[in-house]
């Protein structure tokens, strides 16, 4: 979890056609071809002009033949709704992309070769967009891109777009359950901001809150990431009602987000103890109770860190970035998303015999490969063709 940089084009990175190839073979060894890549470049190199998009649905929607789970899963979801996420163009900048839950009919919403976009957020009701826009030279930080660059609000398809304050202002803001309000935190404590006149109409305490805080659906709540609670890097909940902040989960914990339950958190968490990866372990997805109770595995690879979980708005699936380079490796290239079924949780990818004896029931699929991204975010309202590319 420590601040990144960012990376040239590297010579020679894989097309589409090669890309296409590994994916017909299995996800299996696309990853381990990506990993001896990713090995010697000391991350995944960026995938050259827009191959990156086929990476996990292109070679699919070339034909190439996959598990039947795996397809059942990709018909399934297929039709529920939109993905949004932060990936490099074929301009070699991040921009905000949409695609089916499957990974088709993916379009590029913010085109903007000249500027980063990141940390895209759908409103509860799906008709609007927040994210952060910084310049095209500035690095986006694993652990800081909230507070980057212009807060920018646009329509659910990208549409209509426009800057709310300067660099900096609006730290960390995500919706309010109605879409009225913003939730900030900023240095001084957690702000609310009425949208309309962009002013600070309540404050809460920080209370060791640091970044990623994200309001419960019900309103009552926010989950955070906090260096609280007598541990670095844990989640926690703060009352909305009189700020009273409690701990979820502790030690190296990140990327929390809300089941549509408002009593249950998705995160990723690296437990200790771990001897794969150096002994430094992979971390992995897990869900909790807000209130207490035991963690429960959700998702684990050998070979990744897992991040960004997001849990679709009819909460019953889970989408994620995994990669072998910590934060989900925004700087660099990213790396595939997922998609997996919390029915099927939890569930293994890779012969770790010391999960599995942890686990013995998990499963090892099935679970979707999508397009190169960062930081997803799940609607199920459905939004107009076209759009997208406007510039504030």
């Amino acid at each position: 979890m420590k601040p990144i940089r960012m990376r040239a084009q590297r010579p020679g990175s894989p097309g589409v056609a090669t890309v296409q190839a590994l994916f017909s073979k299995g996800w299996k060894k696309a990853r381990g071809f990506f990993q001896a890549l990713g090995k010697s470049a000391g991350t995944f190199p960026s995938l050259g002009n827009a191959a990156f998009v086929w990476l996990a649905c292109g070679s699919l929607a070339a034909g190439a033949a996959e598990a039947p789970d795996v397809a059942a899963l990709r018909a399934e979801v297929r039709g529920l709704g939109w993905l949004v996420f932060a990936a490099r163009s074929a301009a070699g900048d991040y921009d905000l992309f949409l695609c089916r839950p499957d990974g088709s009919a993916l379009r590029n919403l913010t085109q903007t070769p000249d500027a980063n976009e990141a940390y895209p957020l759908f409103s509860r009701d799906g008709t609007r967009l927040l994210y952060r826009r910084l310049a095209r030279t500035e690095t986006i930080n694993g652990n800081d891109y909230g507070t980057q660059g212009r807060l920018c609000l646009a329509r659910a398809d990208g549409a209509g777009a426009q800057t709310l304050g300067g660099d900096g202002e609006f730290p960390w803001a995500s919706w309010s359950p109605d879409g009225r309000q913003l939730l900030c935190l900023a240095p001084q404590g957690f702000q609310i901001v009425d949208l309309a006149s962009r002013k600070v109409v309540r404050t809460l305490p920080r209370a060791g809150f640091f970044q990623q805080p994200t309001w419960s659906p019900d309103g009552r709540a926010i989950v955070g990431v906090a260096n609280a609670f007598g541990e670095s890097w844990s989640i926690g909940r703060m009352d909305m009602a009189g700020g009273a902040a409690s701990a979820v989960h502790v030690q190296d914990c990140c990327t929390p987000d809300w089941f549509p339950d408002s009593a249950h958190i998705i995160f990723s968490w690296r437990p200790a103890g771990q001897t794969l990866n150096k002994g430094y372990g992979w971390t992995q997805l897990w869900r909790k109770a807000a209130k207490g109770g035991p963690a429960q595995l959700v998702l684990a690879e050998e070979g990744r860190h897992i991040y960004g979980g997001h849990v679709s708005p009819d909460g019953r699936y889970v989408i994620c970035t995994g990669n072998m380079q910590e934060d989900g490796d925004p700087a660099h290239s990213g790396a595939p998303m997922s998609l997996m079924r919390l029915c099927d949780a939890p569930l293994i990818i890779g012969a770790n015999a010391a999960l599995r004896t942890i686990h013995p029931a998990a499963k090892s699929g099935p679970v979707l490969a999508l397009p190169v991204g960062w930081e997803p975010c799940w609607t199920l309202h459905e939004l107009p063709a076209g759009g997208g590319g406007a510039k504030p």
